[in-house]
């Protein structure tokens, strides 16, 4: 799905990203922010600022079908509300890698 995220560093500001839903809290969707940037060229730098990135491939969110990241460490929290449209699902096999890894990092 593709919903408005705001920026870490200005909430009052964001861009209209891509995200992985992985639950729904009554209205709210619980997701994580997918990106095609390649975080493993700057893997050290994102590290020291507690970024995790996680490889799940190409789908039909990215109409160039680039090769895309989730951030594992970034929980949103979105209203129903804020999802702008559709995007893809993700293969079944790397959508439950992605929440394994997810739960490992928050405790879930």
């Amino acid at each position: 799905m593709w919903a408005w995220v705001a920026f870490e560093d200005d909430p009052a500001r964001g861009k209209d990203r891509p995200v992985l839903v992985l639950s729904r809290e009554g209205r709210t969707l619980v997701a994580l922010m997918l990106t095609s940037k390649d975080h493993d060229r700057d893997a050290a730098d994102e590290a020291r600022w507690g970024r995790v990135w996680m490889d799940v491939g190409t789908g039909g969110w990215d109409p160039r079908r680039r090769a895309s990241e989730v951030r594992l460490d970034r929980v949103l929290r979105l209203d129903r509300e804020a999802v702008r449209r559709e995007g893809a699902a993700l293969d079944r096999a790397v959508f439950d890698e992605v929440v394994e890894a997810a739960g490992r990092l928050h405790g879930w």
